[in-house]
């Protein structure tokens, strides 16, 4: 499991231009089962991403595929982590804990 934080490295206008593109990219990783959260950071300097468990290089391929990482609009920073407590209403998405 994975926690993304981009930090964006344009000026906001630019990154409001992109939102769009960014946003129906976050669709597509929804509908493929690739995400389970994401949002703005407060201030909004970037924003999170965390994600099903999945191979690294798999993740690293789906993060060059946002369009703030094509347009050169965000950096990412990728911590991976195994879970081993979980919300009750998260344990179906916790792989490290038994079902």
């Amino acid at each position: 499991m994975y926690v993304v934080l981009l930090n964006y490295t344009a000026p906001i206008e630019e990154i409001d231009y992109a939102l769009p593109d960014h946003v129906e990219w976050l669709n597509k990783q929804y509908e493929h089962g690739h995400f389970l959260a994401s949002g703005a950071r407060n201030p909004r300097t970037g924003g999170v991403i965390i994600t099903r468990p999945m191979a690294r290089g798999k993740l690293d391929a789906i993060l060059a595929s946002d369009p703030f990482s094509v347009k050169h609009l965000a950096k990412y920073e990728v911590i991976e982590f195994s879970p081993t407590k979980t919300a009750p209403e998260l344990r179906l998405v916790n792989e490290a804990v038994p079902h």
